[in-house]
């Protein structure tokens, strides 16, 4: 089967076989050496060197805990969003009393850092800025650099989802100055969900001293406590450390350059090859996502059959769209474990699935 939707993704074979091993004692030496051990090996991906902390809960829950630590009800809020993601990390904050001020730009667009540079300017009381690195749901990565850069300008707490980017796309956390950086187990990094990993600058620490947003199972200041003695707070799913220990070693072993380049390379193949079709891409190209290629449906074609004939008859697995795209994109994913066979795979697949449904390729592979 060639899982090709944007997380969960495919697993390697001895990422898989290391959760078979026998549980340990949790409050024991072997997970504090397991537990520090992937500590250590995460700091590299996330090139950082302040506190990474590793929660058992989805992508979703790592981005609660960067909003409850690190901000008080009251608080204003700059929400940059091009997609459903970033409306989710703004939807979270505004759950929990924070005053949310949305910048929205136009799906399958990029942030603007102008613009974004306007707000802070016009908004001097902001306290934080929440930005989404890569929106799965459109295929957009954005331009991430000079959006920090604005964000230290101002002196703004800078709370980056990276949940899909990080581990298959650059983001060098201390070099731009986020404070907190979420990623999660089930995208780039190879291994089953079920793992958020929280990186937490200093000036995190600073402003979760002061927060006052309501927090129990996402404190992070417990969370770093119970991590230097080698532990975490709460139950930890054991199996999925297994897994993410064997999946960072994957991922050392390969170097961060050679992921970076091999999913920049296998987007470019994606992309050429459903534009060789005359398909149509839905993201701006300048801004098109290393991590997934959205495409914009035919005229007259069902996503849903498309998406069914292709996993019958190739056993290859897309995503559609959501919310308002839902039945107008369909999302190609390559990120984690992929290659270009596994790419050239689902080309072919599409190129057979495409004409039975009414659309005829210009070329076929």
């Amino acid at each position: 089967m060639q899982l090709r939707v944007p997380g969960p993704t495919p697993c390697p074979d001895d990422v898989l076989q290391s959760m078979t091993r026998q549980m340990v004692d949790h409050r024991g030496a072997e997970f504090m050496d397991l537990a520090q051990r992937v500590t250590r090996k995460l700091k590299g991906i996330f090139q950082t060197q302040g506190d990474i902390l590793t929660l058992t809960a989805s992508g979703t829950g790592g981005l609660e805990a960067a909003v409850v630590n690190t901000l008080s009800p009251g608080d204003k809020v700059l929400s940059v969003s091009c997609g459903v993601f970033g409306d989710r990390f703004a939807t979270v904050a505004e759950k929990y009393g924070a005053e949310v001020v949305r910048l929205r730009f136009e799906w399958g667009k990029a942030a603007d850092p102008d613009q974004v540079h306007r707000m802070l300017q016009s908004h001097m009381d902001i306290k934080a800025v929440l930005v989404t690195h890569n929106e799965t749901s459109t295929g957009v990565t954005n331009d991430l650099a000079p959006i920090c850069r604005m964000v230290k300008e101002f002196d703004k707490l800078l709370l980056v989802d990276a949940v899909s980017s990080l581990g298959a796309i650059d983001l060098p956390t201390d070099e731009w100055s986020c404070d907190v950086v979420i990623s999660a187990s089930q995208k780039g990094w190879m291994a089953p969900p079920g793992l958020a990993m929280v990186s937490v600058s200093q000036r995190a620490w600073e402003a979760e001293r002061s927060a006052t947003m309501p927090r129990f199972y996402f404190d992070l200041n417990k969370a770093k406590a119970f991590l230097d003695k080698g532990q975490t707070p709460w139950t930890p799913a054991v199996p999925l450390f297994y897994a993410l220990d064997v999946a960072l070693d994957g991922m050392n072993v390969e170097g961060l350059p050679n992921i970076f380049a091999r999913h920049s390379r296998i987007a470019s193949m994606t992309r050429e090859g459903v534009k060789r079709f005359g398909l149509s891409l839905f993201a701006d190209e300048d801004y098109a996502s290393n991590v997934v290629t959205a495409v914009k449906t035919p005229e007259g074609m069902n996503v849903k059959e498309l998406r069914k004939l292709l996993k019958e008859e190739h056993g290859i697995v897309l995503a559609g769209g959501q919310q308002k795209l839902s039945g107008h994109i369909f999302r190609i994913a390559h990120l984690g474990l992929v290659n270009e066979a596994d790419m050239e795979q689902v080309l072919t697949g599409l190129s057979l699935a495409l004409p039975k449904l009414g659309f005829s390729p210009d070329k076929t592979l």
